[in-house]
């Protein structure tokens, strides 16, 4: 079985939209084996012997969950973040972090909001993700980043806890 780490908003809506996982006769041949485990904002859970602190963000108004491991944040589909779950990540050593494009967006940080939200964090490396192709070509934006801050690109990878590469 594999596991699935969800809120239980969450699980209720897996189980609506792929019922065929969850069915316990005649199972669909090939439907993956799921093992559903609840995760709550409030309660840090392990995997593989890390502990895994969840971060709630707002997606516009939904909430949705990004994550703590040690000195690493991944938090994305952000729009805003309440300040009792942001003090959960200040300080972190590497930060990935949504930044859509330019213009404002009802449901995901902007370049210059999230550019805001990485001061007020302060990582050593900032990481950006869920890109627009409208924010530009990767030279040209990444030039006007702070030297801490990287534009994402497909295949990068990192090294932020110990013996795990992101």
């Amino acid at each position: 079985d594999m596991p699935v780490y969800c809120t239980q908003r969450v699980a209720k809506e897996l189980e609506v939209r792929f019922a065929y996982i969850f069915e316990s006769e005649n199972r669909y041949p090939g439907a993956p084996m799921v093992q559903r485990r609840i995760i709550t904002k409030d309660n840090p859970f392990e995997v593989c012997g890390l502990e895994i602190l969840p971060v709630e963000v707002l997606h516009g108004r939904l909430p949705v969950l990004g994550f703590r491991i040690g000195d690493f944040a991944y938090l994305t589909d952000v729009r805003t973040i309440e300040e009792m779950e942001l003090r959960k990540v200040l300080g972190v050593r590497h930060l990935v972090l949504n930044a859509l494009h330019h213009r404002g967006h009802p449901t995901h940080l902007n370049l210059e909001q999230a550019l805001a939200l990485i001061e007020r964090i302060a990582p050593e490396r900032a990481y950006l993700t869920h890109i627009s192709h409208s924010m530009g070509l990767y030279e040209e934006v990444q030039q006007e980043l702070p030297d801490n801050v990287i534009l994402g690109y497909d295949g990068l990878s990192f090294s932020a806890v110990a013996g795990y590469r992101f």
